[in-house]
């Protein structure tokens, strides 16, 4: 089998997410098993170029890893034409203008969400890959756990009839920082850096709506900060002047509705950081990132409302385990092995700038909903 190298440029490395998963999990993973097999007697082989701005972090993760390019020179990197793709895992304050020059640069982009600030910002990004004639896509992890692709094929099956609502839970105790550590870096919490859990989860929420049940045509959103004080990672005290839980209220097409509770101060009482319950007229079912459990109509215990006498039912035992029946891999890798084939056989991708226009476009009226108090209608965007 031949082997064929491509190089990419990964900005953002240094960071939690764009370490472990994209790094590691991904294609260092991809390098470990001997590249991509594209199936025509060629193995694709990425080869990762560090791009940072803190270069002693850079030079440790290259030594670590045996990898040899690392730079803190982002023009240089987008200048070379052996650089074929660009990635960013960045602060969400720096990514829109990264990816511009990127795009500029022809090189073909990958990125994590959300991609700009704001939805013109967005759009523009798209607009300006296609103009170039460029390969583009956006993370959307979630699609590919395995809970979710569960959920999928139930959703696929039919099993649920037909679909009346679903309802999310996520989140978990971020620490303050005074007396434990805490567990997300602190520009989440500043409004100014690009912060807030809106514009974290709300693009994660679209892309989930979306693919599992249908496109969503209105929001409505209750926003809080509910601890306003925390500490960095210096230990020194700041305020935190972005939001830290959103509640929702999302109509999708058909009429189905969701709610999604996200939150960064809320105490872990479910089985998984995330879970998303849907109810039909056939059945309901419950998935987390790993897990799926499924309750069919017949199967369905009729509860009568007592509150004079304990509760008899164990109602978690009338669920049964949705069976794997397959190998999940890395949810990350599995995208990144999906974008990359679309790079070199151009084949079909349909998570791209335009899709992750989508999400910034629903953060974006998820706050505006908040700051009017009122429900918003959820157009589809237009290049």
């Amino acid at each position: 089998m031949s082997v064929r190298t491509v190089r990419i440029a990964m900005n953002g490395v240094t960071g939690r997410m764009g370490y472990r998963q994209h790094l590691v999990r991904s294609l260092l993973a991809l390098r470990e098993q001997g590249g991509l097999d594209l199936g025509d007697g060629t193995s694709l082989m990425p080869e990762p170029v560090l791009v940072g701005r803190r270069e002693h972090a850079l030079e440790a993760l290259a030594r670590r890893h045996g990898l040899s390019e690392w730079t803190t020179d982002l023009d240089a990197v987008l200048a070379d034409p052996t650089v074929e793709i660009y990635f960013d895992a960045q602060v969400t304050s720096a990514r829109e203008e990264a990816l511009r020059r990127a795009i500029a640069a022809g090189k073909h982009v990958y990125t994590e969400k959300p991609t700009a600030t704001g939805l013109e910002g967005a759009l523009e990004l798209a607009r300006l890959a296609q103009r170039a004639g460029v390969r583009h896509g956006v993370v959307q992890d979630k699609l590919f756990l395995p809970g979710l692709l569960k959920l999928k094929r139930l959703v696929d099956g039919g099993f649920f009839g037909r679909i009346l609502s679903a309802r999310g839970e996520f989140g978990y105790w971020v620490f303050e920082g005074d007396w434990q550590e805490a567990q997300r870096p602190s520009w989440n919490y500043r409004a100014e850096d690009g912060g807030g859990i809106v514009m974290d989860m709300f693009p994660h929420w679209e892309y989930v709506l979306h693919n599992l049940f249908g496109r969503v045509t209105s929001v409505q959103a209750h926003v809080a900060t509910h601890i306003p004080r925390r500490w960095d990672e210096n230990g020194e005290p700041y305020a935190a002047t972005a939001d830290d839980a959103a509640y929702g209220i999302f109509e999708l097409e058909g009429g189905i509705v969701a709610q999604i509770n996200s939150s960064w101060a809320v105490r872990v009482h479910r089985d998984e950081l995330v879970e998303f319950q849907v109810d039909g007229t056939e059945g309901s079912a419950v998935a987390g990132l790993r897990r799926c459990r499924a309750q069919h109509r017949s199967a369905t215990p009729k509860p009568v409302w007592n509150p004079d006498l304990p509760a008899t039912e164990t109602f978690r035992d009338h669920w049964q385990e949705v069976p794997d029946n397959g190998e999940f891999d890395n949810g990350f890798k599995a995208q990144w092995e999906l974008f990359l084939r679309h790079v070199a056989l151009g084949s079909s991708y349909t998570w791209d700038l335009l899709a992750g226009a989508r999400g910034v476009q629903l953060a974006e009226l998820g706050l505006r909903s908040f700051a009017e108090g009122r429900r918003l209608t959820v157009p589809e965007p237009v290049l």
